[in-house]
């Protein structure tokens, strides 16, 4: 064998390196896969023109805008009841804990 072959298969055989493995990243690649309905979106949310006001609201046109609505006004109604039941409770000396 000669130098220079010699000098091939040892480079050949330097060179060469483990397999790369593909890092696995389900999130990001969930994110980044995902299909895009922004063109979707703005044909619902721009429907009807400009003058929506207030009988076709923005806030109101998507899908599940009803149930986020309802979940809203409930989480407010129970906090407003919460809080005037301890004004009232305040106001009177009423529920209070007995030492």
């Amino acid at each position: 064998m000669t130098l220079s072959a010699a000098r091939a298969i040892a480079v050949r055989s330097v060179s060469r390196k483990a397999p790369v493995q593909q890092q696995k990243r389900t999130i990001v690649d969930y994110l980044t896969n995902y299909p895009d309905k922004v063109a979707e979106m703005k044909k619902v949310q721009c429907a009807g023109g400009t003058l929506q006001g207030e009988s076709n609201p923005t806030w109101t046109k998507q899908p599940s805008d009803k149930f986020v609505n309802a979940a809203g006004f409930l989480l407010a109604s129970l906090g407003f009841t919460k809080a005037t039941i301890a004004a009232y409770r305040l106001a009177t000396g009423k529920g209070k804990i007995e030492d």
